[in-house]
């Protein structure tokens, strides 16, 4: 089972990686992979075994939306990324530091679950930006705190590098949150909706050279558009009820352990 950063990035470190990397392939007897680039990444190095896509899905019934008029007064920002450097969380930070210049009475704040190696890099950053009462370390929440600090939220953001299909995407959807994200094929593929093809907005370039302040027009976007806001993020529920039940996902995954014990026992 294949996370995102293990075919998509370590392999091109160095041509050891890469051989290593194919022989696991080829000795596996199934392969899954959460987006279909990552599918295809696997199929790259022509393993034996089929490949399948799996993902994570979301537990619909405890991730839900609150309705918009119970959410607090101001315009809050979710993000629910590792704390290391894939996750560009100190663009983010600067963002909002732009975001509340040019909307002041907004009251953006900043909700940063998660945890991880930068923490001390951007709390001094967040002191140094005069940020501190407006950004909120909420560190590692397990599953019915986030959904309460989600339901506090207007708008999610997830900007990685890189990524596969992101749980965190799939929980802020589930949440009825329009999710501001990079512009990867794994999240082109979720955000990008037929009922509202204007959402691909919400895709950032990762190689955008002003990123935050990409990320802020963005986010002011949905900040003096509330009406969108609330359409994209209910588009996003009906879309992972459609596509990203975790039950429906973990069936599948089942199915495929009883395929293959049949296959051997045969």
């Amino acid at each position: 089972t294949a996370w995102g950063s293990d075919l998509l990035v370590t392999p091109k470190r160095n041509p050891v990686l890469r051989a290593l990397t194919g022989w696991t392939l080829r000795r596996a007897d199934v392969i899954t992979g959460d987006s279909h680039d990552l599918v295809q990444a696997a199929q790259a190095y022509q393993p034996t075994a089929s490949t399948h896509l799996i993902h994570w899905g979301v537990d619909l019934k405890r991730f839900q939306p609150v309705p918009w008029v119970d959410k607090p007064t101001g315009f809050h920002i979710a993000s629910l990324r590792a704390w290391e450097p894939n996750y560009q969380i100190q663009h983010l930070i600067e963002a909002l530091a732009l975001l509340r210049q040019q909307c002041p009475a907004a009251g953006a704040e900043l909700h940063l679950m998660g945890g991880g190696s930068l923490a001390a890099t951007l709390r001094g950053q967040v002191s140094a930006l005069g940020l501190t009462p407006c950004v909120h370390f909420h560190g590692r929440l397990d599953d019915a705190q986030m959904q309460a600090v989600m339901g506090q939220c207007h708008v999610s953001v997830s900007v990685p590098c890189s990524d596969a299909t992101s749980v965190s995407v799939l929980e802020s959807m589930a949440c009825g949150l329009p999710v501001v994200a990079t512009d990867l094929p794994a999240n082109r593929h979720w955000l990008t909706l037929a009922d509202e093809p204007q959402a691909a907005g919400c895709l950032i370039d990762p190689l955008t050279p002003a990123f935050p302040e990409a990320v802020a027009q963005v986010l002011r976007g949905l900040c003096e558009q509330p009406e969108r806001a609330r359409r994209y993020g209910a588009d996003h529920r009906r879309r992972v009820e459609r596509e990203g039940d975790r039950r429906v996902q973990m069936d599948a995954m089942l199915a495929l352990y009883h395929q293959h014990l049949s296959d051997k026992a045969s």
